[in-house]
């Protein structure tokens, strides 16, 4: 009877594991790697061999000296929304770590929700139903905390000091101020101004902005996903920044480029691939858009023209 009821257990295990993954969407690079896309359960990370080994190696990593926190109570009745990407360093380091400090709290992994988000292309850093939109999600991991389904913090990427520390003052009600200062301060204005209010104090913007971002891959990673996410003149006034804030590193100018050139607008993407190319002698992708907008943009300019002849 015993032997019965432990080979019925491993079947409905089984089965619960078949029926998780099947419910979980899937997206394969072109180099095969699969990854998680949307909503799914964290113990799936442990069960599925193609994450298992990043997953158990962090939680195992973090361990609490001392598990009895009076502010830990304070998180009892709230929510966490974590957006990842199982393709990211930083989310394969602290997403177990998170979950592993979570249990040890004694709190609800009920509380928790987690949703993968793509990592390239037209959907980079999307959900398949877009989950992440209106929420400002420019880097993985973030962690948003929810009151009464309300925002009141969010750790992004990383913590700001460690993540016992971080979590405290969440709980206590005196939050770290996020990672990437520059590219949240952007999001935020795109949020309360419209493009031609923008633009009308765009000499002070720019200097605040100036003074908040960090290294050249905040601000470009921030154009690429409000591109992929069709906010085009956004990115654009991002990419536009970050030319002038980093002019000697040729992938701002490359990246800007590129979204120039999806706006058609080749006199100028025709410069930024030159200043590129003065900056990367050797770039072959440089080299052959160069020569390609070059092409368009006097045919362009024909068509230009014989529009004009006909008005006269």
């Amino acid at each position: 009877m015993i032997k019965k009821l432990l080979t019925l257990t491993i079947v409905v295990l089984g089965t619960l594991s078949i029926l998780k993954a099947q419910e979980i969407q899937f997206y394969n690079t072109e180099e095969g790697d699969k990854h998680i896309w949307g909503t799914f359960p964290v113990d799936y990370l442990k069960e599925d061999t193609t994450y298992s080994d990043w997953y158990s190696k962090s939680y195992d990593t973090f361990s609490l000296a001392n598990k009895e926190y009076d502010w830990a109570k304070n998180l009892q009745n709230d929510t966490v929304e974590v957006y990842l990407g199982t393709w990211c360093g930083d989310s394969q380091e602290w997403v177990p770590q998170f979950v592993k400090l979570w249990d040890e709290l004694g709190l609800n992994r009920a509380q928790l929700k987690f949703i993968g988000l793509y990592g390239s292309g037209e959907n980079y850093k999307q959900g398949p139903n877009r989950e992440e939109k209106g929420l400002n999600i420019h880097r993985v991991p973030t962690f948003i905390f929810k009151e009464e389904g309300k925002e009141y913090a969010r750790i992004v990427e990383s913590p700001s000091t460690d993540l016992l520390t971080d979590v405290a003052q969440i709980a206590l009600g005196y939050p770290s101020a996020p990672n990437y200062a520059g590219a949240n301060y952007m999001l935020q204005l795109f949020d309360s101004m419209s493009m031609e209010e923008i633009y009308k104090d765009i000499n002070n913007i720019y200097l605040k902005t100036y003074y908040k971002a960090g290294r050249y891959n905040e601000l470009n990673t921030l154009g690429r996903v409000l591109s992929a996410a069709d906010k085009k003149y956004e990115a654009l006034l991002v990419f536009q920044f970050n030319t002038y804030y980093h002019p000697s590193n040729w992938v701002t100018h490359d990246s800007y480029a590129e979204l120039l050139v999806e706006l058609k607008n080749y006199p100028e993407a025709i410069k930024s691939y030159e200043k590129v190319l003065s900056l990367n002698a050797e770039n072959e992708k440089a080299k052959t858009e160069l020569a390609r907008l070059k092409i368009l943009n006097e045919e362009a300019q024909k068509e230009e023209e014989k529009g004009s002849g006909s008005d006269k």
